[in-house]
């Protein structure tokens, strides 16, 4: 899929959205990109999984064990990844604040892992979701997304594979334009920040 197909995804259901947003990362954002409402279809959702696998380079697929997605955002493109890889997919909750895997979920000691989000921004939760994984024995040897909002600028110790590449700007609470600051913000993400 080209950068134009995807956005258009995105575009169609209303899941590009325009606005004062506070981000899971704790910056403001004039836009966010919803991918909640993007993967609601579960034919949409296997394309755009089905497109993204295809961009990972063939010789990190081969090695991929499991995929492992952070909850609540990477869930469902977590799962979609998985059966486009032909893998299981699990997935980190964060019931204390950090993330564990949880439902019996677990990694064989060394398993190789995709890591697998929605949206990357600056890194945070996917660093934590990387820690994690780690903590539970298995090796992030890379990360995918559907879209990667840093523009490539974030830095996840992984080799990160987006669908869709994207520099928004994104603000401190210090940071935030006089015109950005008039609109009242909204919190649309899974993380109170």
């Amino acid at each position: 899929m080209t950068d134009e197909e995807v956005l258009s995804e995105f575009r169609s259901c209303g899941a590009l959205l325009e606005g004062h947003f506070k981000l899971s990362s704790g910056r403001h954002s004039a836009q966010y990109l919803q991918c909640a409402r993007v993967l609601m279809n579960g034919e949409r959702a296997g394309n755009l999984a089905r497109a993204l696998a295809q961009k990972i380079p063939r010789e990190i697929r081969s090695e991929v064990d499991v995929v492992v997605s952070p909850a609540m955002g990477g869930l469902i493109i977590g799962h979609e990844m998985g059966r486009a890889l032909g893998k299981d997919a699990i997935f980190l909750e964060r019931p204390d604040g950090e993330f564990h895997l949880r439902r019996g979920f677990a990694l064989e000691p060394g398993a190789k892992v995709l890591m697998v989000e929605d949206v990357v921004t600056t890194g945070l939760s996917s660093r934590e979701a990387i820690e994690a994984v780690a903590n539970e024995g298995g090796e992030v040897i890379a990360e995918c997304c559907l879209v990667d909002r840093s523009g490539g600028s974030a830095d996840l110790g992984v080799p990160l594979t987006p669908l869709l590449s994207l520099s928004v700007p994104s603000y401190s609470d210090e940071e935030i334009p006089p015109e950005l600051a008039a609109i009242p913000v909204t919190k649309p993400g899974s993380r109170a920040a």
